[in-house]
């Protein structure tokens, strides 16, 4: 993991440590669930709001850590860059935390891959990291 432009010692080990056995999760959106990087729904009818706030289960360390590396990847990988200010310019309200929150989404499923493949990651072609 520590190959991920961004990830440094810390993090990664703060990460690791946390998720434990890769094994033990069904999917990256089992990993995102127990890391409480979620949403709840609102709703009632036909109505359904728009301004919905992410749920404060899960493990709170997990999520302090993806978040984390989220922001550092996002200021290194072009990739990730693009992501994240395509998330930011969708809302009006909340567009930072909801943007990094998609972000660390996206690089939960990233993770989980290279964990379960045990592969480092390798930049696409043509793609800039800083």
């Amino acid at each position: 993991m520590m190959t991920i432009p961004g990830i440094g010692p810390v993090t990664c080990a703060g990460i690791l440590s946390e998720i434990g056995d890769i094994e033990r999760f069904d999917g990256q959106a089992a990993i995102a669930k127990y890391a409480g990087l979620t949403w709840g729904r609102h709703q009632s009818g036909d109505f359904e709001a728009a301004d919905r706030k992410p749920r404060k289960e899960g493990n709170r360390y997990l999520r302090y850590y993806l978040i984390e590396a989220a922001n550092q990847v996002r200021r290194r990988d072009s990739t990730y860059n693009a992501y994240y200010s395509k998330k930011y310019r969708e809302v009006p309200k909340h567009q930072h935390k909801r943007a990094l929150v998609l972000t660390a989404r996206k690089l939960v499923r990233l993770i989980d891959a290279l964990l379960r493949n045990n592969q480092i990651y390798v930049a696409q072609k043509g793609e800039v990291t800083r």
